[in-house]
């Protein structure tokens, strides 16, 4: 290629058109990327829209007799017309790309509308449900569509505004863990891996236009079977990003595959773009600590499992100023809990805590693991601090006393919040080996000391730690944190390898801990793991983030089976309720909320790691649920089908507070976050009224008229977004694949 573009440079000393003819024809021949990643982009790909109403000019496929479990007639047919009484209508049908012209006529029960992604769609949303707990919060949402179509939808919404895309796409096992053009895509499928390909280019060109270019990050998870194509993949959509794949343990009983080995880990794609700034986690650590468990567990005798933090990692004020990684000090895991082999005889002791200061004054011996506490000398003026759970459980100390006191004399330990409703009396806490070392080494610099003697420490901003390209965290285990958490929220309810919610909630806060109001997409949420874990990071500093949720109504392959043979089809409120969005996304997400499952039962045990709370708390956080539909642009334009535009503009706006539900009567109507003006002879009240509303960041103004518009504009504050509407929905919301 080199040797031709020296030649076409010759070429064009002489005859400038055919150096450009040539030209052309050479840049097209670059595009095919001989040296990159080549594959089949299988267009078109399209999808089935069960329960969406048949219209004349449909493109439509005749499904199969009810009851039966054949795949049915792929073809596609263009609906001609539709006649017959309403009870039992009947649609006139003829071939599309048939080699001769045919025609049938068919009952419309019996049809299916299909999208192709190269077709038009005006997309809606419509409300079918929510959950309300955190006031004026923003709402996360979740959508029940086509991942590819909603995000066409989003470049309206939120093109440019999205802080983080998290997405667990489908391995591609070759197992029926995903379609392609409604057909399973099974491991013998010579094609199987550049569908997979294609279908992931189309939605990752789209996220692209997402993600906000000053600084965002996408994160992208795999297995071994497509994390090659996938790096080439993304490597070549986004040339400017910063990229590294890291491994993760998720299971280490590893998962079995005949005649292979087995499967313990999984891969994570990390892409940062802009400013983005890796691994900023000063005063937001990990759920595991970043030192090294090995280190600490020789220096500190039975150190143990104080890696997984526990529930009362509490602050005195002074961790969002120094950067440290102050421990809890008492052991979670009922494997070391006292009296057992694990613990140790000498970790349950007393540190007494004087009650007017609220700082340690003393550490006595260890008792025995039959002796009651209450044989524990008593000192006058101070409380005996043991470590005991909520539930009365009692424990261990993470070290024994000789350890704890070096580190408390030294200024590494120290009490925390008091918990005089709690058998724990107050919260201790202390510095691991890590921290200590790059205090004695010179890599954090005490800078002064609290009233107890304890350090005020901070890392310089170079120093802050970032996690390695290995994890291997007990908290990422999907087993009990996927699986078994899954279990807790929605019971008797299964999904196939949910991740676990502690190892999203540390992928996200690599990017958003110090971004309080990051907004969050997940474009393959499956059962509702990242909006899940970006409510626990709001819990955890009081953020206002919000994630958007986008999954299907997939139903399993086998429960497929048994529904076709009770006559049941997709689109059928009975076959619709053991959907994924339906049957687990939305109880998940609600039952998170509430701290209830979906029976009305309080969720049974507590969350763990970072904070540990019980989930029947549930989180001050608000959900709605949406399903996409499929518009006329002749509705859309008419105005007949605000109510499905309505969530979008409320959307584009924040997602936050009350939403213009109806056309307003008056001409115009301004709510919280946004206005909305139809009737431009009321643009001065309208003008008036948003003015008086400093958090108003929108406005949408009605009209053809693109001069009355601009007018409108220069009497609005400098900081309202502008948008000119219908036009601006059609523009932006005829979508069409390739265009």
């Amino acid at each position: 290629m080199s040797r031709l573009t020296e030649l076409i440079a010759r070429v064009k000393s002489k005859d400038q058109a055919l150096a450009e003819d040539l030209l052309t024809e050479y840049k097209a021949l670059a595009s095919r990327r001989a040296f990159g990643l080549n594959f089949e982009r299988h267009m078109p790909e399209s999808v089935e829209l069960p329960g969406r109403t048949v219209r004349k000019g449909d493109k439509v496929r005749i499904l199969p007799p009810r009851g039966s479990t054949q795949k049915g007639d792929q073809r596609l047919w263009r609906v001609i017309g539709i006649n017959g009484p309403k009870s039992a209508p009947v649609a006139h049908l003829s071939l599309i790309d048939g080699n001769d012209a045919e025609s049938v006529e068919a009952p419309v029960d019996d049809l299916v509308v299909v999208a192709e992604f190269r077709d038009f769609i005006y997309p809606g949303l419509v409300s079918t449900g929510k959950v309300e707990r955190g006031g004026n919060k923003p709402y996360h949402t979740i959508i029940n569509g086509e991942n590819f179509h909603v995000l066409e939808a989003l470049t309206y919404t939120h093109r440019g505004k999205i802080d983080v895309i998290y997405i667990d796409p489908p391995y591609n096992t070759g197992a029926k863990d995903w379609k392609y053009n409604n057909d399973y895509v099974e491991a013998e499928d010579l094609y199987r891996h550049s569908k997979w390909l294609a279908m992931m280019e189309r939605r990752l060109i789209l996220a692209k236009q997402l993600l906000n270019p000053i600084a965002s990050a996408l994160i992208v998870t795999i297995d071994e079977k497509e994390y090659l194509r996938l790096g080439l993949l993304i490597e070549q959509l986004f040339p400017e990003a910063q990229m590294q794949m890291i491994s993760t343990l998720i299971n280490s009983k590893g998962t079995g595959r005949t005649n292979e080995f087995r499967r313990v880990d999984e891969y994570i794609f990390f892409l940062w773009f802009g400013n983005a700034i890796l691994g900023k986690l000063s005063g937001l650590p990990l759920t595991n600590s970043q030192d090294n468990e090995q280190s600490d567990n020789m220096n500190d005798e039975n150190d143990g499992d104080d890696d997984l933090q526990d529930d009362e990692q509490q602050s005195t004020g002074t961790e969002d100023l120094i950067g440290l990684d102050w421990q809890t000090f008492r052991r979670r895991d009922l494997a070391s809990r006292r009296g057992t082999k694990k613990g140790g005889p000498r970790q349950f002791y007393p540190i007494y805590v004087n009650i007017e200061t609220g700082h340690i004054e003393s550490v006595g011996s260890p008792l025995p693991h039959n002796a009651p506490l209450t044989s524990a000398p008593e000192i006058q003026g101070t409380v005996a601090v043991f470590p005991i759970r909520k539930d009365g459980t009692e424990m261990n100390w993470s070290t024994t006393a000789p350890t704890f006191i070096s580190r408390w004399k030294s200024g590494y330990a120290r009490a925390g919040k008091a918990t005089p409703d709690q058998p724990q009396k107050y919260i201790i806490q202390y510095l691991k080996t890590g921290p200590i070392t790059d205090i004695l080494e010179g890599r954090a610099t005490i800078l002064g000391r609290n009233p107890d003697g304890s350090v005020i420490a901070e890392y310089p901003q170079a120093m802050v730690k970032t996690p390695t390209t290995q994890w291997a965290f007990k908290s990422h285990n999907a087993e009990h944190y996927g699986t078994g958490l899954l279990t807790n929220l929605i019971p008797n309810r299964s999904f196939p390898f949910p991740k676990s919610l502690y190892a999203v909630e540390d992928a996200l806060r690599i990017f958003i801990s110090d971004n309080k109001d990051a907004v969050v997409v997940d474009f393959f949420s499956g059962s509702g793991t990242t909006a899940h874990a970006v409510m626990k990071l709001n819990k955890h500093d009081g953020g206002q983030r919000q994630c958007i949720s986008i999954t299907n109504n997939e139903v399993a392959a086998d429960e497929q089976l048994v529904l076709r043979k009770e006559k049941l089809r997709p689109g059928d409120p009975e076959w619709e309720k053991w959907g994924i969005c339906d049957y687990i996304t939305k109880p998940r997400i609600a039952a998170a909320i509430t701290g209830r499952t979906p029976e009305g039962e309080p969720i049974k045990g507590d969350y763990k790691f970072t904070d540990e709370f019980p989930m029947a708390e549930g989180f001050e956080e608000n959900a709605e649920f949406f399903t996409l539909t499929y518009e006329t642009p002749v509705a859309v334009s008419h105005n007949l089908a605000f109510q499905k535009i309505a969530p979008l503009l409320w959307m584009r706006a924040g997602s936050q507070g009350r939403r213009i539900e109806e056309l307003p009567e008056d001409g115009w109507e301004v709510t919280d976050r946004y206005g909305l003006l139809i009737n431009l002879d009321e643009a001065t009240k309208f003008c008036k009224a948003i003015a008086n509303m400093p958090d108003v960041c929108l406005a949408y103004i009605v009209t053809d008229d693109d001069r009355r518009f601009q007018s409108v504009v220069r009497h609005l504050p400098g900081t309202i977004e502008s948008v000119r509407l219908y036009e601006s929905y059609l523009a932006n919301f005829r979508f069409a694949m390739g265009r």
